[in-house]
Protein backbone atom coordinates (compact mmCIF):
# COMPACT_ATOMS: atom_id res chain seq x y z
CA UNK A 1 0.00 0.00 0.00
CA UNK A 2 1.35 3.42 -0.95
CA UNK A 3 2.44 5.73 1.86
CA UNK A 4 0.85 8.62 0.02
CA UNK A 5 -2.85 8.94 0.74
CA UNK A 6 -5.43 11.63 -0.08
CA UNK A 7 -5.26 14.57 2.33
CA UNK A 8 -7.73 14.26 5.21
CA UNK A 9 -11.19 15.32 4.14
CA UNK A 10 -10.57 14.77 0.43
CA UNK A 11 -11.45 11.82 -1.77
CA UNK A 12 -11.04 10.48 -5.26
CA UNK A 13 -14.04 10.23 -7.57
CA UNK A 14 -13.68 6.99 -9.51
CA UNK A 15 -16.00 4.43 -11.07
CA UNK A 16 -19.50 4.23 -9.59
CA UNK A 17 -18.93 7.24 -7.35
CA UNK A 18 -17.88 9.33 -10.34
CA UNK A 19 -20.94 8.23 -12.30
CA UNK A 20 -23.21 9.27 -9.42
CA UNK A 21 -21.42 12.62 -9.20
CA UNK A 22 -21.74 13.20 -12.95
CA UNK A 23 -25.42 12.28 -12.90
CA UNK A 24 -26.18 14.96 -10.29
CA UNK A 25 -24.14 17.68 -11.97
CA UNK A 26 -25.38 17.00 -15.50
CA UNK A 27 -29.08 16.77 -14.56
CA UNK A 28 -28.80 19.95 -12.48
CA UNK A 29 -27.10 21.73 -15.37
CA UNK A 30 -29.84 20.63 -17.81
CA UNK A 31 -32.73 21.61 -15.52
CA UNK A 32 -31.18 24.97 -14.66
CA UNK A 33 -30.74 25.67 -18.38
CA UNK A 34 -34.44 25.16 -19.15
CA UNK A 35 -35.22 27.53 -16.26
CA UNK A 36 -33.10 30.14 -18.04
CA UNK A 37 -29.92 30.00 -15.94
CA UNK A 38 -26.56 30.47 -17.70
CA UNK A 39 -23.47 28.77 -16.30
CA UNK A 40 -20.62 30.86 -14.88
CA UNK A 41 -17.22 29.65 -13.72
CA UNK A 42 -15.47 31.86 -11.18
CA UNK A 43 -11.94 31.37 -9.76
CA UNK A 44 -11.36 28.70 -7.14
CA UNK A 45 -9.44 31.24 -5.04
CA UNK A 46 -10.28 34.89 -4.43
CA UNK A 47 -9.02 37.90 -2.52
CA UNK A 48 -9.76 36.97 1.12
CA UNK A 49 -11.91 40.09 1.49
CA UNK A 50 -14.48 38.62 -0.93
CA UNK A 51 -15.40 36.09 1.75
CA UNK A 52 -14.42 37.80 5.01
CA UNK A 53 -16.47 40.87 4.10
CA UNK A 54 -19.52 39.01 2.83
CA UNK A 55 -19.80 35.93 5.05
CA UNK A 56 -19.39 37.90 8.26
CA UNK A 57 -16.30 38.25 10.44
CA UNK A 58 -17.98 36.22 13.22
CA UNK A 59 -19.33 33.39 11.07
CA UNK A 60 -17.98 29.88 11.61
CA UNK A 61 -16.82 29.76 8.00
CA UNK A 62 -14.63 32.84 8.38
CA UNK A 63 -13.36 32.23 11.92
CA UNK A 64 -12.79 28.48 11.75
CA UNK A 65 -13.09 26.96 8.30
CA UNK A 66 -11.49 29.04 5.55
CA UNK A 67 -8.32 27.94 3.78
CA UNK A 68 -6.53 31.31 3.79
CA UNK A 69 -2.87 31.94 2.99
CA UNK A 70 -0.49 34.56 1.66
CA UNK A 71 0.71 33.97 -1.86
CA UNK A 72 4.28 34.69 -2.95
CA UNK A 73 3.37 38.30 -3.62
CA UNK A 74 2.18 38.78 -0.05
CA UNK A 75 -1.52 38.97 -0.95
CA UNK A 76 -4.05 37.17 1.25
CA UNK A 77 -6.07 34.73 -0.83
CA UNK A 78 -8.70 32.16 0.17
CA UNK A 79 -9.89 28.96 -1.46
CA UNK A 80 -13.59 29.57 -1.98
CA UNK A 81 -15.76 28.11 0.82
CA UNK A 82 -18.98 28.77 -1.14
CA UNK A 83 -20.08 30.02 -4.54
CA UNK A 84 -22.39 33.00 -4.04
CA UNK A 85 -19.78 35.57 -3.02
CA UNK A 86 -17.67 34.86 -6.10
CA UNK A 87 -20.68 35.18 -8.39
CA UNK A 88 -21.59 38.56 -6.88
CA UNK A 89 -17.97 39.71 -7.15
CA UNK A 90 -17.95 38.64 -10.82
CA UNK A 91 -21.20 40.53 -11.44
CA UNK A 92 -19.61 43.78 -10.17
CA UNK A 93 -16.17 43.19 -11.71
CA UNK A 94 -17.62 42.56 -15.16
CA UNK A 95 -19.99 45.55 -15.09
CA UNK A 96 -23.13 43.43 -15.20
CA UNK A 97 -25.09 45.35 -12.58
CA UNK A 98 -26.51 47.38 -15.47
CA UNK A 99 -27.62 44.23 -17.31
CA UNK A 100 -30.15 42.71 -14.94
CA UNK A 101 -31.63 40.27 -14.33
CA UNK A 102 -28.79 37.77 -14.39
CA UNK A 103 -29.64 34.10 -13.87
CA UNK A 104 -26.52 32.17 -12.93
CA UNK A 105 -25.83 28.46 -12.48
CA UNK A 106 -22.50 27.19 -11.15
CA UNK A 107 -20.90 23.86 -10.32
CA UNK A 108 -17.50 23.21 -8.83
CA UNK A 109 -15.24 22.51 -5.85
CA UNK A 110 -15.41 24.39 -2.53
CA UNK A 111 -13.05 24.17 0.46
CA UNK A 112 -13.70 24.28 4.21
CA UNK A 113 -11.50 23.13 7.05
CA UNK A 114 -14.04 21.24 9.13
CA UNK A 115 -14.34 17.80 10.66
CA UNK A 116 -14.97 15.30 7.85
CA UNK A 117 -18.18 13.32 8.24
CA UNK A 118 -20.68 11.43 6.13
CA UNK A 119 -21.04 13.24 2.81
CA UNK A 120 -19.02 16.24 4.05
CA UNK A 121 -15.44 16.79 2.96
CA UNK A 122 -12.83 19.52 3.19
CA UNK A 123 -12.84 19.66 -0.58
CA UNK A 124 -16.44 19.20 -1.64
CA UNK A 125 -18.49 20.17 -4.67
CA UNK A 126 -21.60 22.27 -5.04
CA UNK A 127 -24.17 23.18 -7.62
CA UNK A 128 -26.01 26.46 -7.18
CA UNK A 129 -28.26 29.05 -8.76
CA UNK A 130 -28.40 32.82 -8.27
CA UNK A 131 -31.19 35.05 -9.62
CA UNK A 132 -29.87 38.60 -9.40
CA UNK A 133 -32.00 41.69 -9.99
CA UNK A 134 -35.67 40.98 -9.24
CA UNK A 135 -37.05 41.97 -5.83
CA UNK A 136 -40.42 40.24 -6.26
CA UNK A 137 -41.37 37.08 -4.33
CA UNK A 138 -42.10 35.38 -7.66
CA UNK A 139 -38.32 35.28 -8.22
CA UNK A 140 -37.82 33.47 -4.91
CA UNK A 141 -40.50 30.96 -5.85
CA UNK A 142 -38.93 30.31 -9.25
CA UNK A 143 -35.50 29.68 -7.72
CA UNK A 144 -37.02 27.23 -5.22
CA UNK A 145 -39.04 25.57 -8.00
CA UNK A 146 -35.88 25.07 -10.05
CA UNK A 147 -34.24 23.32 -7.08
CA UNK A 148 -37.31 21.15 -6.57
CA UNK A 149 -37.34 20.23 -10.27
CA UNK A 150 -33.71 19.09 -10.01
CA UNK A 151 -34.50 16.91 -7.00
CA UNK A 152 -37.46 15.42 -8.87
CA UNK A 153 -35.37 14.74 -11.98
CA UNK A 154 -32.78 12.98 -9.82
CA UNK A 155 -35.53 10.77 -8.38
CA UNK A 156 -34.82 11.79 -4.76
CA UNK A 157 -37.67 14.24 -4.08
CA UNK A 158 -39.80 11.66 -2.25
CA UNK A 159 -37.16 11.53 0.52
CA UNK A 160 -36.82 15.32 0.85
CA UNK A 161 -38.89 18.01 2.57
CA UNK A 162 -38.71 21.74 1.83
CA UNK A 163 -38.59 23.75 5.05
CA UNK A 164 -39.41 27.44 4.60
CA UNK A 165 -39.14 30.56 6.71
CA UNK A 166 -39.26 34.34 6.40
CA UNK A 167 -36.68 36.71 7.86
CA UNK A 168 -38.84 39.72 7.04
CA UNK A 169 -37.54 43.12 5.97
CA UNK A 170 -35.04 45.27 7.88
CA UNK A 171 -37.64 46.80 10.21
CA UNK A 172 -38.99 43.33 10.99
CA UNK A 173 -35.51 41.99 11.73
CA UNK A 174 -34.57 44.98 13.89
CA UNK A 175 -37.64 44.43 16.08
CA UNK A 176 -37.07 40.67 16.14
CA UNK A 177 -33.37 41.10 16.95
CA UNK A 178 -34.28 43.25 19.97
CA UNK A 179 -36.71 40.57 21.18
CA UNK A 180 -34.04 37.86 20.79
CA UNK A 181 -31.46 39.91 22.66
CA UNK A 182 -33.91 40.29 25.54
CA UNK A 183 -34.74 36.57 25.57
CA UNK A 184 -31.17 35.26 25.28
CA UNK A 185 -29.83 37.80 27.78
CA UNK A 186 -32.15 36.24 30.36
CA UNK A 187 -30.49 32.86 29.59
CA UNK A 188 -26.93 34.01 28.99
CA UNK A 189 -25.47 31.96 31.87
CA UNK A 190 -26.42 28.78 29.98
CA UNK A 191 -25.34 29.88 26.48
CA UNK A 192 -22.26 28.42 24.81
CA UNK A 193 -19.16 30.57 24.32
CA UNK A 194 -19.90 30.94 20.59
CA UNK A 195 -23.48 31.99 21.26
CA UNK A 196 -22.37 34.58 23.83
CA UNK A 197 -20.26 36.17 21.06
CA UNK A 198 -23.23 36.02 18.70
CA UNK A 199 -25.47 37.63 21.29
CA UNK A 200 -23.32 40.76 21.08
CA UNK A 201 -22.95 40.81 17.29
CA UNK A 202 -25.70 38.83 15.57
CA UNK A 203 -28.25 37.13 17.85
CA UNK A 204 -30.16 35.55 14.93
CA UNK A 205 -27.25 33.15 14.47
CA UNK A 206 -27.90 31.65 17.91
CA UNK A 207 -31.04 30.11 16.38
CA UNK A 208 -28.74 28.05 14.14
CA UNK A 209 -26.45 26.83 16.95
CA UNK A 210 -25.59 23.12 16.94
CA UNK A 211 -24.74 23.12 20.67
CA UNK A 212 -27.24 20.93 22.54
CA UNK A 213 -27.52 23.34 25.46
CA UNK A 214 -28.15 26.24 23.09
CA UNK A 215 -30.76 24.24 21.23
CA UNK A 216 -32.76 23.68 24.43
CA UNK A 217 -32.77 27.44 25.03
CA UNK A 218 -33.62 28.18 21.40
CA UNK A 219 -36.70 25.95 21.64
CA UNK A 220 -38.39 28.61 23.78
CA UNK A 221 -37.18 31.66 21.83
CA UNK A 222 -39.72 33.97 20.15
CA UNK A 223 -40.40 33.58 16.41
CA UNK A 224 -40.34 36.42 13.89
CA UNK A 225 -44.03 36.17 12.98
CA UNK A 226 -45.32 38.75 15.53
CA UNK A 227 -42.65 41.24 14.42
CA UNK A 228 -43.33 41.21 10.67
CA UNK A 229 -44.24 44.55 9.11
CA UNK A 230 -47.24 44.67 6.79
CA UNK A 231 -44.89 44.77 3.78
CA UNK A 232 -42.92 41.76 5.00
CA UNK A 233 -46.09 39.82 5.75
CA UNK A 234 -47.37 40.59 2.24
CA UNK A 235 -44.11 39.27 0.72
CA UNK A 236 -44.38 36.10 2.83
CA UNK A 237 -47.99 35.51 1.79
CA UNK A 238 -47.18 35.98 -1.91
CA UNK A 239 -44.18 33.65 -1.74
CA UNK A 240 -46.29 30.82 -0.31
CA UNK A 241 -49.01 31.42 -2.90
CA UNK A 242 -46.44 31.35 -5.73
CA UNK A 243 -44.91 28.10 -4.47
CA UNK A 244 -48.36 26.56 -4.47
CA UNK A 245 -48.79 27.71 -8.09
CA UNK A 246 -45.45 26.10 -9.00
CA UNK A 247 -46.61 22.89 -7.31
CA UNK A 248 -43.81 22.89 -4.72
CA UNK A 249 -44.83 21.39 -1.34
CA UNK A 250 -43.30 22.87 1.82
CA UNK A 251 -43.56 23.05 5.59
CA UNK A 252 -42.89 26.18 7.63
CA UNK A 253 -39.94 26.13 10.03
CA UNK A 254 -39.45 29.38 11.99
CA UNK A 255 -35.97 28.31 13.15
CA UNK A 256 -34.33 28.46 9.71
CA UNK A 257 -32.12 31.55 9.61
CA UNK A 258 -29.55 33.23 7.46
CA UNK A 259 -27.87 35.24 10.17
CA UNK A 260 -26.09 37.92 8.12
CA UNK A 261 -27.42 41.42 7.74
CA UNK A 262 -27.85 41.28 3.98
CA UNK A 263 -30.17 38.26 4.16
CA UNK A 264 -33.88 38.98 4.32
CA UNK A 265 -37.32 37.60 3.56
CA UNK A 266 -36.93 34.06 2.20
CA UNK A 267 -34.85 31.37 3.90
CA UNK A 268 -35.24 27.69 3.04
CA UNK A 269 -33.67 24.25 3.31
CA UNK A 270 -34.37 20.99 1.51
CA UNK A 271 -33.77 18.31 4.16
CA UNK A 272 -33.75 14.52 4.31
CA UNK A 273 -33.69 11.94 7.07
CA UNK A 274 -31.60 9.54 4.97
CA UNK A 275 -28.21 11.12 5.68
CA UNK A 276 -28.18 11.21 9.47
CA UNK A 277 -28.16 14.35 11.59
CA UNK A 278 -26.64 16.54 8.87
CA UNK A 279 -29.71 16.26 6.66
CA UNK A 280 -29.66 19.47 4.60
CA UNK A 281 -28.97 18.78 0.91
CA UNK A 282 -29.92 22.16 -0.62
CA UNK A 283 -30.36 25.54 1.06
CA UNK A 284 -30.69 29.19 0.18
CA UNK A 285 -32.47 32.46 0.61
CA UNK A 286 -32.77 36.10 -0.39
CA UNK A 287 -29.66 38.28 0.06
CA UNK A 288 -30.50 41.77 -1.16
CA UNK A 289 -27.41 43.41 0.39
CA UNK A 290 -24.60 41.19 -0.90
CA UNK A 291 -23.88 42.93 -4.23
CA UNK A 292 -23.59 46.25 -2.40
CA UNK A 293 -21.07 44.63 -0.02
CA UNK A 294 -18.96 43.93 -3.13
CA UNK A 295 -18.96 47.60 -4.08
CA UNK A 296 -21.87 47.45 -6.50
CA UNK A 297 -25.25 49.19 -6.24
CA UNK A 298 -28.01 47.90 -3.98
CA UNK A 299 -29.22 44.86 -5.93
CA UNK A 300 -31.85 42.28 -4.94
CA UNK A 301 -30.86 38.62 -5.30
CA UNK A 302 -31.95 35.14 -4.28
CA UNK A 303 -30.33 31.73 -4.69
CA UNK A 304 -29.44 28.33 -3.31
CA UNK A 305 -26.55 25.87 -3.17
CA UNK A 306 -26.49 22.07 -2.89
CA UNK A 307 -23.78 19.54 -2.15
CA UNK A 308 -23.17 17.22 -5.09
CA UNK A 309 -21.70 14.44 -2.93
CA UNK A 310 -24.69 14.45 -0.58
CA UNK A 311 -27.21 14.38 -3.43
CA UNK A 312 -25.23 11.58 -5.09
CA UNK A 313 -25.56 9.49 -1.93
CA UNK A 314 -29.35 9.71 -2.22
CA UNK A 315 -29.51 8.19 -5.71
CA UNK A 316 -31.09 4.74 -5.60
CA UNK A 317 -28.52 3.33 -7.98
CA UNK A 318 -25.48 4.58 -9.82
CA UNK A 319 -25.94 5.05 -13.56
CA UNK A 320 -24.49 2.01 -15.33
CA UNK A 321 -21.04 2.27 -16.83
CA UNK A 322 -21.40 2.85 -20.57
CA UNK A 323 -20.99 -0.44 -22.43
CA UNK A 324 -18.46 -0.18 -25.26
CA UNK A 325 -18.19 -1.99 -28.57
CA UNK A 326 -14.98 -4.02 -28.86
CA UNK A 327 -13.22 -3.97 -32.24
CA UNK A 328 -11.06 -7.06 -32.72
CA UNK A 329 -8.69 -7.51 -35.67
CA UNK A 330 -7.34 -10.96 -36.48
CA UNK A 331 -3.88 -10.65 -38.00
CA UNK A 332 -1.77 -7.66 -39.03
CA UNK A 333 -3.57 -7.18 -42.34
CA UNK A 334 -6.89 -6.51 -40.59
CA UNK A 335 -5.52 -4.00 -38.06
CA UNK A 336 -5.67 -0.95 -40.32
CA UNK A 337 -9.30 -1.68 -41.23
CA UNK A 338 -10.10 -2.26 -37.55
CA UNK A 339 -8.73 1.19 -36.69
CA UNK A 340 -10.87 2.69 -39.46
CA UNK A 341 -13.98 0.97 -38.02
CA UNK A 342 -12.99 2.04 -34.51
CA UNK A 343 -12.84 5.71 -35.50
CA UNK A 344 -16.03 5.51 -37.56
CA UNK A 345 -17.90 4.15 -34.53
CA UNK A 346 -16.53 6.93 -32.31
CA UNK A 347 -17.42 9.57 -34.89
CA UNK A 348 -20.93 8.14 -34.87
CA UNK A 349 -21.22 8.55 -31.10
CA UNK A 350 -20.58 4.89 -30.23
CA UNK A 351 -18.15 4.19 -27.39
CA UNK A 352 -15.59 1.82 -28.93
CA UNK A 353 -12.33 0.27 -27.78
CA UNK A 354 -9.68 -2.03 -29.21
CA UNK A 355 -7.15 -4.17 -27.35
CA UNK A 356 -3.60 -3.57 -28.48
CA UNK A 357 -2.42 -7.18 -28.58
CA UNK A 358 -3.44 -10.81 -28.10
CA UNK A 359 -5.09 -13.56 -30.09
CA UNK A 360 -8.84 -13.75 -30.74
CA UNK A 361 -9.57 -15.66 -27.52
CA UNK A 362 -7.55 -13.26 -25.36
CA UNK A 363 -9.16 -10.19 -26.94
CA UNK A 364 -12.66 -11.62 -26.53
CA UNK A 365 -11.94 -12.27 -22.85
CA UNK A 366 -10.89 -8.64 -22.45
CA UNK A 367 -14.03 -7.46 -24.24
CA UNK A 368 -16.25 -9.42 -21.86
CA UNK A 369 -14.29 -8.22 -18.83
CA UNK A 370 -14.75 -4.61 -20.00
CA UNK A 371 -18.53 -5.15 -20.20
CA UNK A 372 -18.67 -4.73 -23.97
CA UNK A 373 -22.12 -5.11 -25.49
CA UNK A 374 -20.86 -6.23 -28.91
CA UNK A 375 -17.71 -7.23 -30.72
CA UNK A 376 -16.74 -6.32 -34.28
CA UNK A 377 -14.35 -9.01 -35.54
CA UNK A 378 -12.30 -8.46 -38.71
CA UNK A 379 -10.16 -11.21 -40.25
CA UNK A 380 -8.49 -11.74 -43.62
CA UNK A 381 -11.59 -13.41 -45.09
CA UNK A 382 -13.78 -10.54 -43.87
CA UNK A 383 -11.49 -8.00 -45.52
CA UNK A 384 -11.81 -9.81 -48.82
CA UNK A 385 -15.61 -10.04 -48.49
CA UNK A 386 -16.07 -6.36 -47.45
CA UNK A 387 -17.75 -7.08 -44.14
CA UNK A 388 -17.07 -7.75 -40.45
CA UNK A 389 -18.50 -10.25 -38.01
CA UNK A 390 -20.68 -8.42 -35.45
CA UNK A 391 -21.36 -10.47 -32.34
CA UNK A 392 -23.92 -9.52 -29.68
CA UNK A 393 -22.12 -10.39 -26.44
CA UNK A 394 -25.39 -10.54 -24.54
CA UNK A 395 -27.16 -13.11 -26.71
CA UNK A 396 -24.20 -14.63 -28.55
CA UNK A 397 -25.86 -13.97 -31.93
CA UNK A 398 -23.38 -13.21 -34.73
CA UNK A 399 -23.85 -11.98 -38.29
CA UNK A 400 -21.80 -10.57 -41.16
CA UNK A 401 -22.37 -6.83 -41.58
CA UNK A 402 -20.99 -4.76 -44.50
CA UNK A 403 -18.37 -2.26 -43.36
CA UNK A 404 -20.59 0.67 -44.43
CA UNK A 405 -23.47 -0.52 -42.18
CA UNK A 406 -21.56 -1.22 -38.94
CA UNK A 407 -22.09 2.20 -37.38
CA UNK A 408 -25.82 2.32 -38.08
CA UNK A 409 -26.27 -1.20 -36.70
CA UNK A 410 -24.47 -0.45 -33.46
CA UNK A 411 -25.47 3.15 -32.86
Amino acid sequence: MSELQPARGTHDLIGEEMRRFHQVASIARDIAAVYGFDEWITPIFEDTRVFARTLGETSDVVTKEMYTFEDRGGDSVTLRPEGTAGVCRALVTNGLTQSLPQKVFYAGPMFRYERPQKGRYRQFHQIGTELIGPAEPLADAEVVACGWAILQALGVASDIVLELNTLGDKDSRDAYRAALVGYFTDHRERLSKDSLMRLERNPLRILDSKDEGDRRIVAGAPTIEPYLTDAARGFWDKLRAHLAAFGVPFVENPRIVRGLDYYGHTAFEFVTAKLGAQGTVMAGGRYDGLVAEMGGPATPAVGWAAGIERLAMLLDAAPPAPAPVAVIPIGDAAEAKAVEILQALRAGGVRAEMAYRGNLKRRMERANKAGARAAVIVGADDLAAGHAQVKDLGTGAQSAVPFADIVSKLR
